[in-house]
C-alpha cells in the first residue's frame, strides 16, 4: 500500500542537520512527525510543496533568547522569529527567567529585560508551563531557571551582597522543583549587579540541584572583558564540580583592549572541552545589547539607546548625540535615561568571525524582544549566518551553518528527536532559498523581516508562509533528555 502523508516536501535540497552533505529528495510529513525522507514518487499527500531550487533544513534552533515573556505573546512578538525559521528558542538566559517568581513590582535590572510590572506571576514553572500550554506558542520553548530571579526572591531584594546558607538553600529548593516540573537547566549572569555578589561556591550549591536529572549550566561569565580567561576557568570548575554540561552563553572578546583574544579563549576553551562536556553560543554581530549602566560606559566605545522609560524619544540614538544635546557627559546622560537599554559596539569582527567558525560554536540571536529600538539581531541572526558569513563570505559551507544552528545545539542542550531530519523525529522544518536567504535589520532599522525564508513548519503546522505568520501555535515545551 502506497504511503500516504499529510505533507510532502518534493524534490528539494536537503540539509539534514547533522552537518554531512546535502542531497535531492523528498520529506514526508505525518501528523508532528517526519514519515519518510528519500524518493517518494509513489507516496501522496493532502499537500505537497515543490521544493525545486530550494532547501530544506531542521528548524532554526535560538540557542539564547530573553522570549520568555514573548513566547506567550503571539505572533506580534514572534514573528521576528519564525521569519527566520527558528522553531524552537531557550529561554531563561543570563540568570534572568520570569519563573519561578511572583513580584507585586519590577524587579532590579536586567530583570526587567523581560518583564514589567504585572509579568511577574508565575510563582513556580509549573505555572509557567501550564501558560504555554493553555495558550500555545509558534515555537518551542526550552527553558532554563535564572539564578538571578531566584536571588531577588529568596534575598527580599537585597541582592548586593553574597547569599547566606538559608538562601542558597531555598534557590537550591527552588531550582530542584522548577526541574522536576519540566524545566532543563539553571542559568546565571555573573556580569550583572544582582548576580555578580554570588560567589563560585554559592553558584556551585544552587546548580548542586542539577546532578539527579543531568540539567544543563549555561552563564553569562562574569567578565567577557580583562578577566575572560579566569571567567572560563571559574565556569569550567562549576561544571565539573556538579557533573553536569557546561554552556558559554554569546562568547566573546570585550572592549577595544581585548580584541583579539580569541586566539586565547579558543583553545583554553578547547582544552576543557577535552576533559567535560562544554560548549559556547555566539551571535553574528560585533555590537552587544543589554541595559544600560551608566559605571560602565566608556568615551571609546559606541552606545546606541534601545529604550528608556523617562526619555522614550531616545530609543535609537547614540549616547554621546545624547549627552552633547543635554550638555553634559555620558555617565551623567546615562543615569538619566535610566531605566533604559543599550546596543555596544565592543567586539572586533575577526574575533567575531573566529568564534563563529569554531566547531564548539552554536548561534543563538540574544533578542531583546521587547526593546523600542532592538539590536537587528532580533530579527536577522540566522539569515545572516546563512548568507552574509557562509554565502557571501565563505567562513563555513552551508552544511556547517545549518548544523551550527540545528543538530549540534538539538544534541548539546538534550532536545530529543528535534534537530535532524530524520524518519521519527519531530517535523520541525525551514523551506528556504540558500540563493537569496539574508538579513535586511540594520543598527538603524532592526525590525526588517529578512529575505529568503519561504515556509516554516513547527511539529508538522505550518507557522510562517508568504511572508507571514499563520497565526497557528503548534509549539511545545521541550525538557532536555525528555521526549
Amino acid at each position: 500500500m502506497a504511503l500516504r502523508c499529510d505533507l510532502i516536501v518534493r524534490d528539494v535540497t536537503i540539509l539534514d542537520g547533522t552537518g554531512a552533505a546535502r542531497f535531492t529528495g523528498d520529506v514526508g510529513v505525518t501528523g508532528d512527525r517526519i514519515a519518510a525522507v528519500g524518493d517518494l514518487g509513489a507516496a501522496s499527500a493532502d499537500r505537497e510543496v515543490i521544493g525545486t531550487g530550494r532547501a530544506l533544513a531542521p528548524g532554526f534552533i535560538d540557542a539564547h533568547t530573553h522570549d520568555d515573556r514573548a513566547v506567550l505573546c503571539g505572533p506580534a512578538c514572534m514573528t521576528c522569529k519564525i521569519s527566520q525559521g527558528v522553531t524552537s528558542v531557550v529561554v531563561g538566559n543570563c540568570g534572568i527567567s520570569l519563573s519561578p517568581a511572583r513580584f507585586s513590582t519590577t524587579p532590579p535590572p536586567p530583570l526587567d529585560l523581560i518583564g514589567a510590572e504585572g509579568w511577574w506571576r508565575f510563582g513556580d514553572f509549573a505555572e509557567y508551563a501550564q501558560a504555554l500550554r493553555k495558550q500555545g506558542s509558534e515555537v518551542n520553548t526550552y527553558a532554563l531557571i535564572g539564578h538571578q530571579t531566584l536571588r531577588v526572591e529568596a534575598m527580599a531584594g537585597d541582592v548586593f551582597r553574597p547569599a547566606k546558607d538559608g538562601e542558597i538553600a531555598h534557590m537550591h529548593s527552588r531550582l530542584k522543583a522548577a526541574l522536576a516540573e519540566g524545566a532543563s537547566g539553571f542559568s546565571t549572569g555573573l556580569y550583572y549587579p544582582p548576580n555578580m555578589h554570588a560567589t563560585t561556591e554559592e553558584v556551585i550549591a544552587v546548580a548542586e540541584a542539577l546532578r539527579p536529572t543531568g540539567g544543563l549550566y549555561a552563564t553569562h561569565m562574569r567578565d567577557e572583558a580583562d578577566r575572560v580567561c579566569a571567567s572560563i576557568e571559574e565556569t569550567a570548575k562549576i561544571g565539573k564540580r556538579v557533573g553536569v554540561q557546561v554552556h558559554i552563553s554569546h562568547h566573546k572578546c570585550s572592549m577595544p583592549e581585548n580584541h583579539g583574544r580569541s586566539t586565547q579563549t579558543l583553545p583554553l576553551l578547547e582544552a576543557y572541552a577535552r576533559s567535560q562536556p562544554l560548549a559556547f553560543d555566539m551571535y553574528p554581530y560585533p555590537a552587544g545589547s543589554t541595559v544600560l549602566m551608566p559605571e560602565r560606559v566608556r568615551d571609546d566605545t559606541r552606545i546606541m539607546i534601545t529604550w528608556s522609560v523617562p526619555h522614550p524619544e531616545m530609543a535609537g540614538k547614540d549616547l554621546k548625540d545624547i549627552a552633547r544635546g543635554w550638555n553634559t557627559d555620558i555617565k551623567a546622560a546615562a543615569e538619566q535615561l535610566l531605566p533604559a537599554g543599550q546596543i555596544t559596539w565592543q567586539m572586533d569582527e575577526e574575533d567575531v568571525q573566529r568564534i563563529m567558525a569554531h566547531p564548539l560554536s552554536m548561534i543563538g540571536s540574544d533578542g531583546i524582544p521587547h526593546d523600542a529600538h532592538p539590536h537587528p539581531r532580533l530579527w536577522g541572526t540566522f539569515p545572516r549566518v546563512l548568507g552574509h558569513y557562509s554565502r557571501g563570505l565563505g567562513l563555513f559551507s552551508l552544511e556547517t551553518a545549518i548544523h551550527k544552528m540545528t543538530g549540534r545545539t538539538a544534541e548539546t542542550y538534550g532536545m530529543v528527536d528535534r534537530g535532524t531530519i530524520k524518519v521519527g523525529n519531530y517535523a520541525d522544518l525551514v523551506l528556504f532559498d540558500p540563493a537569496t536567504v539574508i538579513d535586511l535589520a540594520t543598527f538603524e532599522t532592526p525590525t526588517i523581516m529578512s529575505e529568503g525564508i519561504e515556509e516554516v513548519w513547527s511539529n508538522g503546522v505550518a507557522t510562517f508562509r508568504n511572508r507571514e505568520a499563520t497565526g497557528e501555535k503548534p509549539g511545545r515545551l521541550i525538557t532536555r533528555n525528555r521526549d
